[in-house]
């Protein structure tokens, strides 16, 4: 049944979907009056049943009680310095399947993409479709928030707000006795808010890790291997899907 997210809570069991959602309805899918989808609000999904369309919009009544969530039960934050090309597109989307909250961008040291103000703002706008599209797809009650690109001073105030802070080193990953990443996991389960940090290509410098460590974070390996930036997000999230579902 195909899910949408619509902005509109429902009233007396009535909602109205518009916009690029309304036109896959009509257009894409070519429902009729009397179809069923799966409508998402303020985090719970109902079913519904299509009422009428009204010019371009879709007046939906809901008919059933809320359905059960797919969410990780922990809010894990993925953190990324800027990678090149078009690996964020794969991040987000791949990492919104696996139960990524939200996604933060920063300008590391070794960042070789450097984004202006009109740029960042039409790639974050980009990336939060695709989030959108793949949290559809993926059955979630949740869009992943996409934020603004932070500097590396922003990103460290901002840490304050989660209750576990990890940073992907790959030193870690070069030393022959490694703290499992399993075994950290297992010292955090009555922890509810994560953030995990990703260098870009480069990695991050050992300036930036250091800043870190200061400000409380805690360094971890993702096995004996060197993953690409865009592999490491997917790995944690995949680690933190097996630990606590």
């Amino acid at each position: 049944m195909q899910r949408y997210f619509i902005p509109q809570p429902f009233i007396e069991g009535i909602s109205v979907i518009s916009g690029d959602d309304a036109k896959h309805i009509q257009k894409v899918m070519r429902m009729q009056i009397g179809n069923s989808i799966i409508a998402v609000t303020e985090g719970q999904a109902f079913e519904a049943i299509i009422e009428d369309f009204i010019g371009q919009d879709v007046r939906i009544k809901k008919s059933s009680d809320f359905l059960r969530s797919n969410e990780l039960p922990k809010k894990v934050t993925i953190c990324c310095g800027l990678p090149k090309g078009e690996k964020l597109d794969l991040i987000t989307q791949k990492a919104t399947e696996l139960g990524m909250h939200e996604l933060i961008l920063f300008e590391a040291e070794r960042s070789i993409v450097k984004w202006d103000a009109q740029k960042g703002s039409k790639k974050q706008q980009r990336l939060q479709k695709i989030a959108k599209e793949a949290a559809e797809q993926s059955h979630r009650n949740v869009v992943p928030t996409i934020h603004n690109i932070l500097s590396f001073k922003e990103l460290l105030k901002q840490s304050t707000n989660y209750d576990v802070l990890f940073v992907a080193d790959e030193e870690d990953a070069k030393l022959e006795k490694r703290t499992r990443f399993v075994e950290t996991l297992s010292k955090i389960d009555d922890k509810q808010s994560i953030l995990v940090i990703f260098g870009p290509e480069g990695g991050l410098s050992r300036k930036e890790i250091d800043a870190l460590i200061n400000h409380g974070f805690h360094t971890i390996s993702l096995g004996p291997r060197i993953l690409r930036a865009e592999t490491a997000p997917l790995y944690v999230l995949s680690a933190i899907s097996y630990q606590f579902e």
